[in-house]
Protein backbone atom coordinates (compact mmCIF):
# COMPACT_ATOMS: atom_id res chain seq x y z
CA UNK A 1 0.00 0.00 0.00
CA UNK A 2 1.14 3.76 -0.70
CA UNK A 3 2.51 5.83 2.38
CA UNK A 4 -0.59 7.55 3.40
CA UNK A 5 0.57 11.25 2.33
CA UNK A 6 1.01 9.56 -1.49
CA UNK A 7 -2.51 7.93 -1.59
CA UNK A 8 -4.12 10.19 -4.02
CA UNK A 9 -2.64 13.66 -5.29
CA UNK A 10 -5.94 16.03 -4.07
CA UNK A 11 -7.20 16.95 -1.25
CA UNK A 12 -10.24 15.41 -0.28
CA UNK A 13 -12.63 15.73 2.35
CA UNK A 14 -13.59 12.14 3.10
CA UNK A 15 -11.04 9.94 4.68
CA UNK A 16 -10.14 6.63 3.11
CA UNK A 17 -11.48 3.17 4.82
CA UNK A 18 -10.15 0.45 5.58
CA UNK A 19 -11.35 -3.33 6.09
CA UNK A 20 -12.68 -6.55 5.38
CA UNK A 21 -9.63 -6.79 2.96
CA UNK A 22 -10.89 -3.66 1.22
CA UNK A 23 -8.82 -0.41 0.66
CA UNK A 24 -11.71 2.20 0.05
CA UNK A 25 -10.24 5.88 -1.73
CA UNK A 26 -11.75 8.66 -3.35
CA UNK A 27 -11.11 7.94 -7.41
CA UNK A 28 -8.96 10.26 -9.15
CA UNK A 29 -9.63 11.80 -12.46
CA UNK A 30 -6.25 12.50 -13.12
CA UNK A 31 -5.13 8.67 -13.28
CA UNK A 32 -5.35 7.00 -16.20
CA UNK A 33 -6.04 3.43 -13.70
CA UNK A 34 -8.78 5.54 -12.35
CA UNK A 35 -10.53 6.06 -15.52
CA UNK A 36 -10.27 3.09 -17.29
CA UNK A 37 -11.73 1.25 -14.71
CA UNK A 38 -14.70 3.31 -14.19
CA UNK A 39 -15.17 3.24 -17.58
CA UNK A 40 -15.35 -0.31 -17.59
CA UNK A 41 -17.80 -0.85 -14.79
CA UNK A 42 -20.15 1.95 -16.20
CA UNK A 43 -20.17 0.20 -19.34
CA UNK A 44 -19.95 -3.34 -18.38
CA UNK A 45 -23.31 -5.09 -19.99
CA UNK A 46 -24.18 -6.49 -16.65
CA UNK A 47 -24.17 -2.91 -15.04
CA UNK A 48 -25.80 -1.40 -17.98
CA UNK A 49 -29.33 -4.00 -17.41
CA UNK A 50 -29.72 -2.46 -13.95
CA UNK A 51 -28.02 1.07 -14.24
CA UNK A 52 -28.65 4.13 -16.35
CA UNK A 53 -26.40 7.22 -15.63
CA UNK A 54 -28.27 10.21 -16.18
CA UNK A 55 -24.77 11.67 -18.47
CA UNK A 56 -24.19 7.84 -20.50
CA UNK A 57 -20.60 7.16 -20.94
CA UNK A 58 -18.78 5.95 -23.40
CA UNK A 59 -14.90 6.71 -23.55
CA UNK A 60 -12.25 7.57 -21.13
CA UNK A 61 -12.83 11.89 -21.55
CA UNK A 62 -16.24 11.00 -20.76
CA UNK A 63 -14.75 9.44 -17.42
CA UNK A 64 -12.70 11.44 -16.46
CA UNK A 65 -15.47 14.53 -16.56
CA UNK A 66 -17.41 11.98 -14.25
CA UNK A 67 -14.70 11.47 -12.14
CA UNK A 68 -14.53 15.04 -11.75
CA UNK A 69 -18.02 15.56 -10.85
CA UNK A 70 -17.99 12.94 -8.23
CA UNK A 71 -15.16 15.09 -6.90
CA UNK A 72 -17.12 18.29 -6.65
CA UNK A 73 -20.02 16.64 -4.96
CA UNK A 74 -17.41 15.50 -2.28
CA UNK A 75 -15.56 18.66 -2.25
CA UNK A 76 -19.16 20.06 -1.37
CA UNK A 77 -20.12 17.01 0.90
CA UNK A 78 -22.88 16.00 -0.84
CA UNK A 79 -21.55 12.66 -2.20
CA UNK A 80 -18.51 10.67 -0.91
CA UNK A 81 -17.45 8.29 -3.85
CA UNK A 82 -14.79 5.15 -3.36
CA UNK A 83 -12.58 3.22 -5.06
CA UNK A 84 -12.46 -0.55 -4.14
CA UNK A 85 -9.30 -1.73 -4.04
CA UNK A 86 -8.02 -5.37 -2.46
CA UNK A 87 -6.28 -3.99 0.21
CA UNK A 88 -3.12 -6.70 0.15
CA UNK A 89 -2.55 -6.08 -3.65
CA UNK A 90 -4.03 -2.79 -4.61
CA UNK A 91 -6.08 -4.38 -7.47
CA UNK A 92 -9.57 -2.55 -8.43
CA UNK A 93 -12.35 -4.36 -7.64
CA UNK A 94 -15.23 -1.91 -8.07
CA UNK A 95 -17.27 0.93 -6.77
CA UNK A 96 -19.84 2.12 -3.56
CA UNK A 97 -20.47 5.69 -2.87
CA UNK A 98 -22.88 7.21 -0.18
CA UNK A 99 -24.79 9.71 -2.02
CA UNK A 100 -27.40 12.89 -1.42
CA UNK A 101 -26.03 13.11 1.80
CA UNK A 102 -28.32 15.10 3.73
CA UNK A 103 -27.44 16.25 7.19
CA UNK A 104 -30.83 18.10 8.26
CA UNK A 105 -32.44 14.74 7.60
CA UNK A 106 -29.60 12.74 9.04
CA UNK A 107 -29.56 10.35 5.59
CA UNK A 108 -28.03 9.38 1.97
CA UNK A 109 -28.14 6.52 -0.55
CA UNK A 110 -26.06 4.07 -1.06
CA UNK A 111 -24.95 2.29 -4.57
CA UNK A 112 -22.12 -0.27 -5.39
CA UNK A 113 -20.91 -2.06 -8.55
CA UNK A 114 -17.99 -4.71 -9.21
CA UNK A 115 -15.64 -4.95 -11.75
CA UNK A 116 -16.90 -8.77 -13.79
CA UNK A 117 -13.47 -10.47 -13.10
CA UNK A 118 -14.04 -9.65 -9.02
CA UNK A 119 -17.63 -10.85 -8.81
CA UNK A 120 -18.45 -13.95 -6.16
CA UNK A 121 -16.28 -13.09 -4.08
CA UNK A 122 -18.05 -11.15 -1.20
CA UNK A 123 -16.43 -7.94 -2.83
CA UNK A 124 -20.15 -5.60 -2.50
CA UNK A 125 -21.05 -6.73 0.67
CA UNK A 126 -17.90 -6.43 2.29
CA UNK A 127 -17.66 -2.83 0.81
CA UNK A 128 -21.44 -1.64 1.44
CA UNK A 129 -20.71 -2.97 5.56
CA UNK A 130 -17.62 -0.54 5.82
CA UNK A 131 -19.37 2.50 4.02
CA UNK A 132 -22.12 1.76 5.65
CA UNK A 133 -20.99 1.69 9.19
CA UNK A 134 -18.45 4.84 8.36
CA UNK A 135 -21.70 6.67 7.55
CA UNK A 136 -24.00 5.75 10.74
CA UNK A 137 -20.71 6.38 12.95
CA UNK A 138 -18.66 9.26 11.26
CA UNK A 139 -21.02 10.84 9.58
CA UNK A 140 -23.55 10.22 12.20
CA UNK A 141 -26.48 9.64 9.64
CA UNK A 142 -29.17 8.26 10.71
CA UNK A 143 -31.11 6.38 7.68
CA UNK A 144 -29.26 5.26 4.90
CA UNK A 145 -31.23 3.89 1.67
CA UNK A 146 -30.64 1.61 -1.18
CA UNK A 147 -32.89 1.13 -4.22
CA UNK A 148 -32.31 -1.68 -7.35
CA UNK A 149 -34.53 -2.00 -9.66
CA UNK A 150 -37.19 -5.34 -9.55
CA UNK A 151 -35.71 -8.46 -10.85
CA UNK A 152 -32.19 -7.98 -9.31
CA UNK A 153 -31.32 -10.36 -7.30
CA UNK A 154 -27.56 -10.43 -6.56
CA UNK A 155 -28.23 -6.42 -5.74
CA UNK A 156 -30.98 -7.69 -3.00
CA UNK A 157 -29.23 -10.27 -1.26
CA UNK A 158 -26.19 -7.78 -0.85
CA UNK A 159 -28.64 -5.36 0.81
CA UNK A 160 -30.39 -7.95 3.24
CA UNK A 161 -26.58 -9.34 4.04
CA UNK A 162 -25.72 -6.02 5.28
CA UNK A 163 -29.13 -5.15 7.60
CA UNK A 164 -30.88 -3.29 4.26
CA UNK A 165 -34.09 -3.84 5.18
CA UNK A 166 -36.68 -4.41 2.10
CA UNK A 167 -39.39 -1.62 2.82
CA UNK A 168 -41.39 -2.25 -0.80
CA UNK A 169 -41.62 -1.39 -4.35
CA UNK A 170 -41.74 2.02 -6.39
CA UNK A 171 -43.40 2.65 -9.04
CA UNK A 172 -41.60 3.93 -12.18
CA UNK A 173 -38.72 5.38 -9.79
CA UNK A 174 -36.28 4.05 -11.94
CA UNK A 175 -34.93 4.50 -15.94
CA UNK A 176 -35.21 1.32 -18.14
CA UNK A 177 -31.80 -0.04 -19.41
CA UNK A 178 -30.34 2.17 -21.82
CA UNK A 179 -33.49 4.87 -21.74
CA UNK A 180 -34.30 8.16 -20.25
CA UNK A 181 -38.21 7.96 -21.00
CA UNK A 182 -39.11 4.66 -19.83
CA UNK A 183 -39.55 3.81 -16.27
CA UNK A 184 -39.26 -0.01 -13.98
CA UNK A 185 -40.01 -0.55 -11.17
CA UNK A 186 -37.50 -0.21 -7.92
CA UNK A 187 -36.86 -1.92 -4.56
CA UNK A 188 -36.27 0.03 -1.26
CA UNK A 189 -34.14 -1.05 1.41
CA UNK A 190 -32.87 1.00 4.33
CA UNK A 191 -30.78 0.84 7.22
CA UNK A 192 -31.38 2.83 10.29
CA UNK A 193 -27.99 3.52 12.67
CA UNK A 194 -30.22 1.52 15.53
CA UNK A 195 -30.20 -1.56 13.76
CA UNK A 196 -28.29 -4.27 15.15
CA UNK A 197 -24.92 -4.84 13.12
CA UNK A 198 -24.45 -8.23 10.78
CA UNK A 199 -21.34 -10.04 10.49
Amino acid sequence: MPPLDDQHPTSHPFPDLHGHGLWLRPWDPDSDADAESWLRGVTDPDFALWNTPLTLIDDLAGAREALRRKGGMAADGTSASYRIDDESSGTTLGHVGVDGINHVFSTARVGYWVLPEARGRGVATRALRLASHWAHTELALHRLELGHGVGHEASCRVAERCGFRYEGTLRGSMFEAGRHDAFRDAHLHARLASDPERG
